[in-house]
């Protein structure tokens, strides 16, 4: 998604968002908004569908292993597992992982170390499975409700309901959100990857799924959806995160993200 977002509104509607049965109500500048199912679908093009994955329910994955498959996206699978942390990732889980981490479903630290449901996500984006986005995002709407570091998550989603409502916009502080999430060479090359015979490789030689377009990345083309900005730091201490497509930056961090940008 591109476009304006308006940060002082979205601070509104996240004042005072609920959650009334399946739908999201909230009220700004006099309009009464209420989110339902059919919006989703008109707005952001996601139906209520798919597999519903929340803290200690996984759905039809509840014998999901995260230790054994995190152990299974390593780029070396020998080593001995103390954290699931992204940096030991092949490209195609690492870049998935990024995105989930810093898009799907933002938090406003600790980008670094997978949880559980994370590694869900990533295990059913590269088997295909259906995720209930819809129902995803409002669990992380409501949780962006009560932890301040998540910053207010999905402003360029958000905004586009506030024009959907007709709310109204004239004179409010925006922003234009253009192709904030770029992947390129330079990032890939950051994460510890190299181009060989047209092939994004690991510097140690690991291939990883050479299927993926991800992997097939080539010269000046990128992802609509990834924009990674690294920091100087090593890789042991802070992964590469996507560039905040609004507001200020606190201590490298974004003061919001978005979905789909």
């Amino acid at each position: 998604m591109k476009g304006n977002i308006y940060p002082d509104l979205i601070r509104v509607l996240y004042t005072n968002l609920k959650f009334e049965g399946n739908n999201l109500v909230s009220h700004v500048k006099g309009v009464d908004m209420e989110i339902t199912y059919d919006m989703w679908t008109a707005v952001a093009g996601l139906k209520y569908s798919g597999l519903r994955i929340n803290k200690g329910k996984l759905g039809v994955v509840e014998d999901f292993n995260k230790v054994q498959y995190y152990k299974s996206c390593l780029k070396n699978q020998n080593i001995q597992v103390r954290t699931c942390s992204v940096g030991g990732l092949r490209l195609d889980e690492r870049l998935l992982a990024l995105i989930v981490t810093w898009i799907l479903t933002a938090r406003g630290s600790n980008h670094f170390v997978l949880t559980k449901e994370d590694l869900v996500y990533i295990f059913c984006i590269m088997k295909k499975i259906r995720i209930n986005w819809i129902h995803i995002i409002k669990e992380h709407m409501q949780k962006a409700m009560r932890l301040s570091d998540y910053h207010y998550p999905y402003d360029v989603l958000i905004s586009k309901f506030l024009l959907y409502f007709e709310v109204n916009l004239e004179d409010e502080t925006s922003e234009l959100v253009k192709s904030t999430q770029e992947l390129n060479n330079g990032s890939l090359s950051k994460m510890g990857f190299t181009k060989i015979g047209g092939k994004w490789i690991s510097k140690d030689g690991d291939v990883g799924a050479s299927s993926s377009a991800a992997a097939d990345l080539e010269e000046g083309e990128h992802a609509d959806d990834m924009d990674f900005q690294h920091e100087d730091q090593p890789e042991t201490h802070q992964d590469a995160g996507p560039s905040a497509g609004a507001g200020n930056q606190e201590d490298g961090m974004p003061t919001m993200s978005s979905f789909g940008r």
